[in-house]
């Protein structure tokens, strides 16, 4: 087990044997998304599976690590089970190719999974996969807004009734309020919108989505371990 040698020999044999059979659900593959699964993926978690119904586009290059010109118009899900087939053959990865919402969120079974992942941008559809985790009391970390951020360092790891700045963040805090559901964690940053960006809508460089997305691995491995 050469890939993994210098991971186990910082956490043990048994541990990381352990953390291999966890199960980690990924919701949107993208700048923040693309990013957990390759950090989960390079610390040997042999069960990923990655929801995603968007293809690779060009405007994703300067952000998204499965963004190559060798990958547009791929679907991203496809695109990411390559790449981590690549990082470790024996890793079981299951995709699901479609956009979650309210709807059809009850044909995926929560209850399999150790830790789920929402790194979608879309409210209704972060508000239903938040509410069927808390449903099933599997452990979930959200990602809140990362658009128009430039400053890493102001990223934080709390739960969103602590959470501050962010617009996205207001707006799920009073939506999770309403459906009485507490305590959950997420990634956001306490960063100003920046004064460089030229439209409304939210534009991005590489470095908050994938500190946010290195942020969320770290923040399940840490969870993990300490389960094990």
């Amino acid at each position: 087990m050469k890939s993994f040698e210098k991971l186990i020999n910082l956490l043990g044999v048994d541990k990381f044997k352990k953390l291999q059979h966890c199960n980690v659900l990924i919701f949107g593959i993208g700048g923040v998304g693309g990013y957990v699964v390759e950090a989960l993926a390079r610390c040997g978690i042999n069960n990923l599976t990655l929801v995603d119904f968007d293809k690779v586009d060009g405007s994703n290059i300067n952000r998204q690590i499965i963004a190559l010109n060798s990958t547009l118009d791929k679907f991203k899900v496809d695109v990411m089970k390559d790449r981590i087939k690549d990082i470790n053959p024996s890793c079981n990865v299951q995709t699901i190719c479609k956009k979650i919402d309210s709807t059809n969120i009850n044909e995926i079974n929560f209850k399999k999974f150790d830790f789920v992942v929402d790194a979608i941008d879309m409210v209704t559809s972060k508000l239903a996969i938040i509410k069927k985790a808390y449903e099933n009391h599997v452990d979930i970390i959200s990602c809140m807004g990362t658009g128009n951020k430039l400053d890493v360092t102001k990223l934080k790891i709390d739960d969103i009734e602590h959470t501050s700045v962010c617009p996205l963040a207001r707006v799920m805090r009073k939506l999770l309020k309403q459906e009485n559901i507490k305590n959950v964690k997420v990634v956001y940053s306490t960063e100003k919108p920046s004064a460089y960006a030229i439209e409304r809508k939210p534009q991005s460089a590489i470095f908050v989505p994938a500190v946010a997305g290195i942020m969320i691995a770290n923040y399940i491995f840490k969870v993990l371990l300490e389960k094990l």
